[in-house]
């Protein structure tokens, strides 16, 4: 249990029942019977044992009528953290999963990312897919969302506007076959404007993220130019990695001065503590090893990794190299927008490569909520902020409720809250998510943002 001391701010919600997180030491910590309150600005003032209910009113000074008493068979987690989706994807999802990936951007990808121009268009999808991965207990969410500046800070708008903690953004590739590119001055250009207008928002939670596509549609020039407006205003960088193997070795043909295709992202000033590049399905050790020295993160895609026939990330290979990862829906090469499913893929993945190598050692599902939770915060440089539920955090936490009416599960014995994850994680959807809360705030269910 954390230390108790007196709160900064007044105490605005107390709930007692069963917390399950992750920590730094432990995958998964169960406290049955706690009480835990959040303050007026959203975070956490103390957690403490129920019994000890009158004791801790007296000294953050509640109403002991106002507690909040979890359900039988109910239970709060961290919010889940996606640390790579493709907003724009979200209209297509669920279908066209024919494709590897370099056909599968020119045949469906590109051809819809092109009319995101139309900001109806785009208002209808964000908002969709904002209310969508919120329900499904998606707390935090790095977008990738277009090249056109307008829609991307529309992005950021739906995302504050709904209580989602996100990443925004703006696309920028100025090398690709088809008409949708920019040209490299165009780039520099409205990734600063975006920058610009979107920190001027002043949204607590919605941040830009600078984000060149992938090394394949930028060129050596454009990367660097990106390093540098990263740099200068210490902001996150996304992209992709070594995703799939005629990728990696177009890399090399574009890049030829390059050791890897790590080595690019390097030479260009984008592998920072605050970079997040998904998939990395085909890193060397040596890549790796070049990830944990600058403390750059994967998002770990196995839906999307699977689907398009991309390959098999080693998990437990990455961890090994002291590499931070989390998990990521990659909508819609990933054809799920749950992190519910990036948690199924995870462990799914890691089994198949135990069949393929019996010395394999598979994932629990308690590693992987961690993944879900904890570690996607500390991929996305967070972990001082959410992904647990320890003193000083904001509250992003999911209300479960295994066995509502009607849901999914059927608990046929009088299982422990152990078991209940599990089978939680394992067969829940958003049926069992009773309430979703980001920083404090009530998100889901919704209420709908006020017409301007």
């Amino acid at each position: 249990m954390a230390s108790l001391n007196r709160p900064r701010a007044k105490i605005a919600h107390v709930y007692r029942g069963t917390f399950m997180h992750s920590t730094q030491d432990t995958t998964l910590e169960i406290i049955e019977d706690a009480l835990l309150g959040v303050d007026t600005v959203g975070k956490i003032a103390f957690i403490g044992k129920g019994s000890e209910q009158d004791k801790l009113s007296q000294t953050f000074r509640f109403s002991s009528s106002n507690v909040t008493q979890l359900k039988q068979h109910e239970f709060f987690m961290p919010g889940m953290v996606d640390t790579h989706i493709h907003a724009p994807q979200y209209s297509y999802t669920g279908t066209a999963m024919d494709l590897p990936l370099l056909q599968w951007l020119n045949t469906y990808t590109f051809p819809v990312e092109s009319r995101f121009k139309d900001l109806k268009f785009a208002h209808r999808v964000y908002t969709e897919v904002v209310k969508r991965t919120l329900k499904n207990g998606t707390t935090t969410a790095c977008y990738f969302a277009t090249i056109h500046t307008d829609a991307s800070l529309l992005l950021g708008k739906i995302a504050n506007d709904f209580g989602q903690r996100a990443f925004v953004g703006k696309v920028c590739m100025d090398r690709n076959k088809s008409d949708y590119k920019e040209t490299t001055q165009e780039c520099q250009k409205e990734t600063c404007r975006f920058i610009a207008e979107l920190l001027n928002k002043k949204y607590p939670l919605v941040k830009p993220v600078v984000t060149p596509r992938f090394a394949p549609s930028c060129t050596g020039d454009l990367l660097g130019q990106l390093g540098a407006i990263a740099r200068k205003n210490n902001l996150h960088i996304q992209s992709h990695i070594s995703e799939n193997v005629d990728e990696v070795k177009l890399v090399k043909e574009l890049f030829p001065e390059s050791k890897s295709y790590t080595d690019v992202y390097h030479k260009y000033n984008l592998l920072t503590d605050k970079t997040v590049m998904a998939h990395g399905c085909h890193l060397t050790d040596e890549e790796l090893t070049l990830f944990s020295e600058t403390g750059a993160s994967l998002s770990h895609c196995p839906n999307s990794n699977i689907s398009l026939c991309s390959g098999l990330l080693n998990v437990r290979n990455v961890l090994k190299h002291k590499v931070k990862l989390g998990l990521g829906t990659d909508v819609a090469g990933g054809y799920s927008a749950s992190m519910l499913d990036a948690v199924r893929r995870t462990l799914d993945t890691s089994k198949v490569l135990t069949i393929q190598n019996p010395k394999h050692q598979a994932l629990t599902f308690d590693e992987v909520f961690r993944l879900a939770t904890l570690g996607g915060s500390q991929a996305l440089f967070l972990d001082d902020q959410t992904g647990n539920f320890e003193v000083g955090k904001d509250f992003d936490a999911l209300r479960v409720n295994v066995a509502p009416p009607g849901g999914p599960i059927d608990l046929i014995l009088c299982d422990k809250p152990k078991i209940q994850l599990e089978k939680f994680l394992n067969l829940g959807d958003d049926r069992n998510i009773v309430e979703v809360f980001v920083a404090g705030r009530k998100v889901v269910p919704f209420m709908e943002p006020a017409a301007e």
